[in-house]
């Protein structure tokens, strides 16, 4: 039998990450694009590096990697938000940041 927490956190995680495929989509595809397949978003920007979102079912997690940096969040059912397990923030203002950052102009998502 399928355990429950499984489901919860796989229709969780696939919201979230066509949430944020679907503003990622709003960009100009000379600067980003974003392919999602697989329960992973890789972002390619105009420079060709790339910063990757993915699932990571058996931790219950969504882990975001960019350069030398990485963070995995999990599901807050108190504050319904996906918190970074060293507590650097949540994945859309993390990822805001990073957007920030590689595009020069303030992204909020």
């Amino acid at each position: 039998m399928a355990d429950p927490k499984d489901h919860d956190f796989a229709q969780r995680a696939e919201q979230c990450l066509h949430r944020i495929q679907a503003a990622l989509d709003e960009f100009d595809p000379d600067e980003l694009e974003a392919d999602f397949a697989g329960g992973v978003i890789r972002m390619t920007f105009a420079d060709r590096r790339n910063c990757i979102l993915n699932r990571q079912g058996a931790a219950h997690q969504i882990w975001l990697a960019e350069g030398a940096s990485a963070w995995h969040f999990s599901y807050d059912e108190a504050a319904a938000a996906w918190l970074d397990t060293k507590g650097r923030g949540d994945l859309f203002a993390v990822l805001g940041e990073i957007l920030t950052r590689r595009l020069g102009r303030a992204i909020t998502l």
